[in-house]
């Protein structure tokens, strides 16, 4: 008599294959995303023409604080442009900090009752940042034309700070979801961080005329992708701080390894108490 074969169950393994698991799921990921796209803009009138208001707006808004009142020196570049080059990556930051920031308490019901490896969902709250962010960014080009700046080759070394400034967003925004879902008081502070955050950071002024407070600024992580933009978009009318780069890239690794460190310390309790 042949006896049934036995089957162990062993705790870990999803652990062990989590990073292979996250390739797996993949087209959820793509899906999630898709999702998020579409529902951003679906019912909304202008459609996408507020990935272009808001920056504008903000725009208009920093100039006549930072140019016009406190009248901080702006180079060689039209100050308008100057903010809009800074507003690029914050916008990037700020969309998608607030979409990571509350993608598991949003998709609660789909957490509490199928398997996946949860980090997917806060990666999928990345895209509507890309799709608002590449509005402004066609835009800016010509702008940087009218104003006599045209591209060089260093529009070909973008894509480095946009991946920077996403990661940068990832990584605060999985500290942020991670505690929103134990202390639903957490949901309150994103907004309070974006508030104050656009005027610690150089979005509308230069830190190349600010040599005694660069060090202190690019503890920001942000800074650094900053003053990447504005190097690659304004082309030889920005110099960038090589030593502020470093600082800011290495607190931005820090953030990031800290930021998943975390997240996956408290992941599998958050079906339990979502």
């Amino acid at each position: 008599m042949n006896e049934a074969p036995e089957v162990v169950i062993s705790a870990g393994r999803s652990e062990a294959h989590y990073w292979r698991d996250l390739w797996r799921y993949r087209e959820l990921l793509g899906f999630l995303a898709w999702r998020d796209v579409k529902v951003r803009y679906k019912q909304a009138v202008l459609g996408a023409s507020w990935a272009l208001i808001q920056p504008l707006v903000q725009t208009l808004l920093l100039t006549f604080v930072f140019g016009t009142l406190a009248k901080m020196p702006n180079g060689s570049v039209p100050y308008p442009l100057l903010v809009l080059a800074g507003i690029l990556p914050w916008q990037l930051f700020s969309s998608a900090f607030s979409g990571a920031g509350g993608s598991l308490v949003s998709n609660s019901n789909l957490i509490s009752k199928v398997y996946f490896p949860r980090l997917i969902v806060p990666l999928s709250a990345l895209a509507v940042a890309l799709v608002d962010m590449s509005v402004p960014l066609v835009l800016t080009i010509p702008c940087a034309a009218f104003y006599g700046i045209f591209p060089t080759w260093r529009l070909a070394v973008l894509p480095v700070f946009i991946v920077g400034a996403l990661l940068i967003a990832l990584g605060a925004g999985l500290w942020i979801t991670a505690l929103t879902v134990k202390y639903r008081d957490f949901r309150f502070i994103s907004p309070f961080i974006l508030q104050i955050g656009i005027f610690v950071t150089p979005v509308g002024y230069r830190t190349d005329n600010l040599p005694h407070w660069r060090a202190i600024l690019s503890l920001n992580p942000l800074t650094g992708m900053i003053q990447g933009f504005r190097w690659c978009i304004l082309g030889g009318n920005t110099e960038i701080s090589a030593i502020g780069l470093a600082i800011s890239s290495i607190v931005g690794i820090v953030l990031v390894a800290t930021g998943l460190w975390y997240f996956r310390h408290t992941e599998r309790r958050f079906a339990d108490i979502i």
